[in-house]
């Protein structure tokens, strides 16, 4: 990792406390995971989210999400980066992950908890992921991913 990741913070909505918006732009290289989920986990630390979420739920979805984004949608290509958006309000954290790449379509993963599929590892991040937060939807191309955790 040579560059050094910069956290956009902005006050969102009314302003209110707890209330932001995260800008942060991620280069396609996986060691960046760990440093830009820390980033944002760290400012999430003052919002809505019980603690126990920020440092579990958040912190995996985020890491899977971007892992997923790096990996599979930006192909590793230093060249390309990996927008991360978080929008925090009192209701709850809404993380927006968007990558450079073709995209794809969630429907068509598979379920990786039928017996046939137990020893396939694809389709276990999306599920992760849908495990870990309150919701999950993706933008009609596939290569945007938005992950809400309600408070509480």
């Amino acid at each position: 990792m040579t560059t050094p990741l910069r956290l956009d913070v902005r006050p969102s909505g009314a302003g209110g406390e707890g209330e932001f918006e995260l800008l942060l732009d991620v280069p396609s290289d996986l060691h960046y995971v760990g440093p830009a989920v820390d980033l944002v986990a760290e400012r999430c630390r003052h919002g809505a989210l019980p603690p126990r979420k920020v440092q579990f739920n958040l912190r995996t979805a985020l890491a899977e999400a971007l892992a997923n984004a790096i990996a599979y949608g930006n192909r590793q290509d230093p060249s390309r980066l990996v927008r991360v958006r978080v929008e925090a309000g009192r209701d709850g954290v809404r993380i927006h992950v968007t990558d450079d790449g073709v995209g794809f379509d969630p429907a068509a993963v598979p379920d990786p908890t039928l017996p046939e599929r137990l020893e396939r590892e694809d389709g276990r991040g999306l599920f992760v992921l849908r495990s870990l937060v309150d919701h999950v939807t993706f933008n009609e191309k596939g290569n945007s991913v938005c992950l809400t955790l309600r408070a509480g």
